[in-house]
């Protein structure tokens, strides 16, 4: 049975935690919420498991390339990548850990960032053969 690429830098209580956010309604925050010359948002974090299911490990290279190719393309006004170990549970129950990389895109686009997001997942599981890239969505107030 193929084993699940979903890595968290959350840990299992946290994976947990963001899990049962996801069941409940999310609400914009009101312009009103956000003080100037803040305005809403949404914080997208976007984690990529960097083991490869036949075997080895996405590269720095490739990574980069993945980057410059898929993601940068989609957001171009500014993300942050991060170096991080994420762990989960394989339909088995077996826990596993795995080097990874987390996405961080504020957007101001929203709903219209759905289908790159969309877009740059279904590249990177094609690309290398994943599972799935796991995903998390906040309301904030952002702006510089």
């Amino acid at each position: 049975m193929p084993r699940r690429h979903w890595p968290t830098a959350l840990g299992a209580g946290g994976l947990s935690l963001a899990l049962s956010a996801c069941g409940q309604p999310a609400s914009q925050p009101a312009a009103a919420a956000c003080i100037a010359p803040l305005v809403p948002a949404v914080e997208v974090n976007l984690y990529f498991g960097r083991d490869k299911p036949g075997g080895g490990e996405v590269g720095e290279t490739e990574w980069a390339a993945f980057v410059a190719d898929s993601v940068t393309p989609r957001f171009p006004a500014g993300l942050t990548v991060i170096d991080a170990r994420g762990q989960h549970r394989d339909p088995q129950g077996r826990i596993g850990s795995e080097r990874s990389k987390l996405v961080v895109v504020v957007v101001f686009d929203a709903p219209a960032h759905h289908a790159k997001v969309a877009a740059v997942v279904q590249d990177y599981k094609k690309r290398f053969g994943q599972y799935g890239v796991f995903r998390v969505e906040n309301q904030v107030c952002a702006g510089e």
